[in-house]
Parts: structure tokens; sequence; C-alpha cells
């Protein structure tokens, strides 16, 4: 099976990293020192391990950065954009409740700190635990947004909709955060990072074979990150994997969604090969 990715790839990678520093515990209300310090491991030691391991193998990523964590590690994340990284926009306080009528002001906070901060305004965005609204991608549209990298509700990018209207200029990048997002691995299972490797194998694998897209989720963060040694390993090792693939393109979301978006003929809608023709 033959996907028209850009260059006629066969599989279409981004690799996501989504920063959660200190904002995870802010967010929470939770003093970042003792058994509430993981946090502070993204900038100090992840991001720095993460970069490296980019640069060895001459990709580049997409970085989800709340506000709060760009406001405390600035040198970090203006690193990462130095870099040739993308930074995209996740929230403020890594906002896993309910926002309501505040919402929009939180998108706006967030979104002028790392405009201000980097001298260009992100164009991507990822729920950063809470739930989303029928103004979020209003919100998002408004503000020159061209994706959200949040829905979990197919294997393709596609085209959300507003009352029944597709938006124009604007599209879905969705996420996995069920196998291919290290958290649930490392803070819920516990699962050892040799285990975790082969599952994202595997992962791969089975998307190249279906000429898929393929969107990977990791924290640079301390507890249910991979930063640390051992975990950042795991990383390294899927990348030199996928790299002895043919006809695989790594990609930043933003010029993912940017190529979807300017060749929308280019990528027709996707179906699973395994369920019923003509259901997405």
């Amino acid at each position: 099976m033959t996907s028209p990715w850009p260059g006629n790839a066969q599989c279409l990678v981004n690799i996501t990293v989504d920063f959660d520093g200190l904002s995870n515990e802010a967010g929470k209300k939770l003093l970042p020192q003792g058994i509430h310090s993981h946090g502070r491991y993204s900038a100090k030691r992840g991001v720095p391990r993460m970069l490296e391991i980019f640069a060895r193998h001459g990709i580049h990523a997409t970085f989800f950065v709340p506000g709060y964590d760009a406001e405390h590690f600035p040198e970090a994340v203006k690193a990462i954009h130095a870099a040739g990284h993308e930074i995209g926009a996740h929230g403020y306080l890594h906002e896993s409740f309910d926002l309501g009528e505040e919402e929009p002001f939180y998108l706006r906070k967030s979104h002028q700190i790392l405009t201000d901060l980097l001298g260009e305004a992100p164009v991507g965005w990822r729920n950063p635990g809470g739930g989303k609204s029928e103004q979020t991608l209003k919100v998002l549209v408004d503000l020159g947004y061209i994706y959200d990298s949040s829905e979990k509700a197919s294997d393709w990018p596609y085209i959300p909709t507003i009352a029944n209207t597709p938006l124009c200029g604007f599209i879905n990048l969705p996420d996995n955060v069920s196998s291919l997002d290290d958290a649930p691995f490392y803070r819920d299972s516990l699962t050892p990072p040799s285990e975790v490797l082969e599952q994202w194998k595997l992962e791969f694998h089975m998307a190249y074979s279906e000429g898929a897209y393929f969107d990977l989720i990791v924290h640079p963060r301390m507890g249910f990150g991979s930063g640390s040694p051992a975990r950042a390993q795991v990383l390294d090792d899927l990348i030199a994997f996928i790299k002895t693939y043919p006809g695989v393109v790594f990609q930043r979301q933003k010029d993912t969604a940017a190529w979807c978006l300017q060749t929308p003929d280019s990528w027709p809608v996707r179906r699973n090969p395994r369920t019923v023709q003509g259901v997405n």
C-alpha cells in the first residue's frame, strides 16, 4: 500500500515532546519539591538529552510547551527553538481541569508568552490534559493556528468541523495517548524501557505497513517521562530502528499540517484497511 506523503514517502513520522516541567505540578497546586520535583528535570537534563539525540539523527521534532514552563525555563525553550525544532502551545498551567469561561484567556496567555519569547507565534496546539470546548478551535483559528494535535479519533490527519462545517485552513493531527505515549507505560503500568521499545517498534511497523502517519509522544521530565538515560535510550533506539525502513520522512508537525493543507488532493480520506470499505 503506497501512501502519497511528501516525497512519495511510505510513512510520515512526527516525534513530539510534551515539555511538562513545573507547570504540571503548579496546575495541581503542588509545591515542586521532594516527591513533586520531577518537572525540574525537563529543562535540566531531559531536554538537553533529547536535543542531542535529535541532532545526532539529523531530525527535527515538535515540542509542546506550557506557558508557565516557558516563563520559568526560557533558555531551555530558546535552545529548542534555536536547534530548529518547532514550539507548539500546550496550555499555561498544563490545565487538567475544566477552564470554563476562562479558556480563551489561558489560550491567549500561553500564546503570547511563546510569541514574545521566540519572536514568532506558534501555529500548533496540544491539549494539556483538560477537556476541549466548542470555543477551543474558534479561539485557535482566531489566533492563527493551523492544527490541533489532541484528537484520538483517527490514525490519519483530518479536517475538523464546527457545527458540521469543515474548518478552512485548519487540520487535526491525531495523537495516541494509549500506546504511543510514554506516560501510561512509565507512570501507570511501570513498564520496563525494553518492553516499551518493543511495543513502539511494533506500532511503527504496522503503521508503515499501512502507509500511515506515526505520531510519538514523549516527555523529557523524570517520573513518567523519557528524559532519564535508559528511557532516553529507548527513544534513540526507536529512531534508529525507524530509519532502517525505506521511504520514511521525519517532520515537525507544523510542516505536516502545512503540507496537508496545501496539497488536499494528495491525501484522500484515509480508511482503515481492516474495516468495512467506506467506513472511516
